[in-house]
């Protein structure tokens, strides 16, 4: 707490020298009578005003102390931010026939859904899209700020929409593409992939010069864990499931936001996608937080009330229980 008029509180001299005059007062206003004896007040009790007989003085001191610091104008000071402008992102989701593997619970496709979608719910102000890849690319809802149409556009996505592969430059592309118009402060493509680019017409780092030409930062996130997978897999007896060796281009992927400013993550279980997302969040909205200065609440009321409700008790004690007669 802070006072806007510190200058006041010279003021408190008033009660001290009030306490001096009312101890000086005290000490010349004493009576005295002769008796011969003091046996027959030894057991008399004391009444309630011999008690309380100071109490007025108090109350008055306390009134007095209250109303300067009320002058004073306390004042409590907290620094003011606020988010004048949301990201624009874009989430580039791979979608190939390898993030049926179940490394992930239930596998890698589901889990990067339901996390994307926990993230998405945090974004008050930002505009997020969603464009999916496999064997190409397209763009399956357009950057907006309703995140309700989003997140019922991302559940819908599953594997086989689109021809098998991996097209990471095309996905990447179509990723841009689709942030290119904004005039955000901050512009991002979350781009998660669990394989190796071999599909698709553009150059994974063709695209990433792209990006970075269109200001757009882009964080890419391998998924898998290290080793091998359990997939399903089509058989002429049916679905089985067969171990599958675990390939990521880590050092494309590291190119690719070491180009535009970002950083490559890598994810093998859900916890880990969760706190790559809190963290890319973390990244981008530090940096458009926009500082407004203090905010200043005047607090003098704390001490107002007090001061007027033992002015009212002053007034109702003195005409009452500690009435005193002339």
């Amino acid at each position: 707490m802070t006072f806007a008029h510190p200058t006041y509180f010279w003021l408190f001299i008033i009660p001290a020298l009030m306490i001096f005059w009312y101890i000086f007062k005290k000490s010349k206003s004493q009576a005295s009578l002769r008796y011969s004896s003091i046996k027959i007040f030894e057991n008399q009790k004391k009444p309630l005003k011999y008690y309380l007989r100071h109490l007025l003085f108090l109350i008055r001191l306390a009134i007095i102390s209250f109303l300067i610091i009320v002058l004073a104008r306390p004042q409590t000071r907290k620094p003011e931010e606020k988010v004048t402008q949301g990201i624009d992102i874009a989430i580039a989701l791979d979608i190939s026939g390898s993030m049926l593997a179940q490394d992930f619970k239930p596998n890698r496709l589901e889990a990067s859904k339901n996390i994307a979608i926990e993230f998405i719910n945090k974004q008050e102000y930002d505009r997020i899209g969603l464009v999916v890849f496999a064997g190409e690319a397209f763009t399956q809802c357009p950057v907006t700020i309703d995140h309700k149409v989003l997140i019922n556009m991302f559940s819908g996505v599953k594997q086989g929409l689109i021809e098998d592969g991996t097209a990471i430059g095309h996905g990447l592309a179509t990723a841009v593409n689709a942030l290119k118009d904004s005039n955000s402060k901050s512009k991002i493509v979350i781009l998660l992939t669990d394989g190796e680019n071999n599909a698709g017409n553009i150059d994974p780092m063709t695209a990433a010069d792209l990006a970075s030409k269109y200001n757009i930062k882009v964080y890419t996130i391998g998924v898998g864990k290290n080793g091998y997978a359990d997939m399903p897999v089509q058989t002429i007896f049916g679905t089985q499931m067969q171990k599958v060796e675990v390939k990521i281009d880590e050092e494309t992927l590291k190119l690719i936001s070491r180009k535009t400013g970002g950083k490559y993550f890598r994810a093998t279980d859900n916890e880990k996608l969760k706190k790559i997302y809190d963290e890319i969040d973390k990244l981008e909205k530090n940096k458009i937080k926009e500082k407004l200065g203090k905010h200043i609440q005047e607090e003098y009321m704390k001490f107002l009330i007090p001061a007027l409700i033992l002015l009212v008790s002053e007034i109702i004690l003195k005409h009452t229980i500690l009435r005193t007669l002339p």
